[in-house]
């Protein structure tokens, strides 16, 4: 049914292209009668519609992944600088917040830990949809904004950073064998808005990869079993991503390529003052309205990564 879903909406889609293009074609013609201002503008705008419509069914025909079409999974991080880190990174929630709504998938909350002062120092979410992973694993990196901050009396400009990591939700059982006695398993109480059990008991779980250092953590579920069941469900999909990453790396021996996710190695800069630009430091694409980044417009920066990863992997299998 997920499949079929799919399908049916690429197929209304094409159909919409169809359309307009029979709408601005209709224009032309009424414009070569009588082109006055106001057909040509009418042109203009079909126009540009057209094109956005058209470049982001064009994206998504590069969503041919194996897990492109799955559940994503999304961890913040507040970086080194306190209160201003833990602002940004509830900046940057709210931002794929308003991403995924204006896309029509849904978000569920699976971990959040609150700053001291103000924001978040951490939070888990998956995003539910098609293509979710797809889309949003071009996020995954560091992000850093530059901006007079609220929080400094001075008033002074101020860097801060935060992480963002990006897994797919596998639906199908991973293939990964995990030693319990390399599990690091703690149990605590959840934080947070929720139902009757919250901060009553220890149901929110806290698993360590002991080999890899890798963390997750789950409190959204109702009980601690389907916490720890969601947790090592995360675990899996880290461990299985990490497995083909350095199997991909041997192949074809692009490890001088791999960067760690620290905050020396930021994918994008959001600039506020003294002049306001966004810009992806892998594409090169940018934008001067960062309000309406912020506000959740970022497929100019989705696009223009899955533009430029087709086109690498297209020249690995060359």
């Amino acid at each position: 049914m997920k499949e079929l879903k799919g399908l049916q909406d690429a197929v209304e889609e094409i159909e919409k292209l169809y359309s307009a293009y029979d709408d601005m074609m209709l224009l032309i013609e009424m414009s070569e009668e009588d082109a006055d201002e106001d057909t040509i503008q009418g042109i203009q705008e079909e126009l540009e519609s057209f094109e956005e419509a058209f470049e982001t069914l064009r994206i998504g025909t590069l969503l041919i992944g194996p897990y492109d079409r799955d559940n994503a999974i999304v961890t913040l991080h507040a970086g080194a600088g306190g209160t201003e880190s833990c602002d940004w990174a509830s900046m940057l929630y709210r931002m794929y917040t308003r991403w995924a709504e204006k896309k029509g998938y849904s978000l569920e909350v699976l971990d959040y830990l609150e700053g001291d002062v103000a924001g978040i120092k951490g939070v888990t979410f998956e995003v539910k949809g098609e293509n979710a992973y797809g889309y949003l694993r071009s996020e995954k990196g560091v992000h850093r904004l530059v901006r007079i901050s609220p929080f400094n009396a001075a008033g002074k400009r101020q860097t801060s950073f935060a992480s963002c990591d990006v897994i797919p939700d596998i639906e199908e059982d991973i293939d990964i064998e995990i030693n319990e006695d390399d599990l690091k398993i703690d149990t605590y109480r959840s934080s947070g808005a929720g139902g009757q059990h919250i901060n009553k008991t220890s149901s929110a779980v806290r698993i360590t990869h002991l080999p890899t250092g890798i963390v997750v953590q789950c409190q959204n579920e109702r009980s601690q079993h389907m916490n720890k069941d969601k947790a090592m469900q995360m675990l899996k999909s880290k461990l299985y991503l990490m497995k083909q990453q350095e199997q991909a790396e041997k192949m074809s021996d692009i490890r001088g390529e791999v960067k760690d996710i620290n905050f020396g190695n930021q994918i994008r800069s959001y600039v506020m003052q003294p002049y306001t630009m966004v810009k992806d430091h892998r594409t090169n694409a940018e934008t001067s309205n960062v309000g309406s980044v912020m506000d959740g417009n970022i497929d100019l920066f989705i696009n223009a990564y899955l533009s430029m990863d087709a086109e690498v992997q297209k020249g690995r299998k060359e």
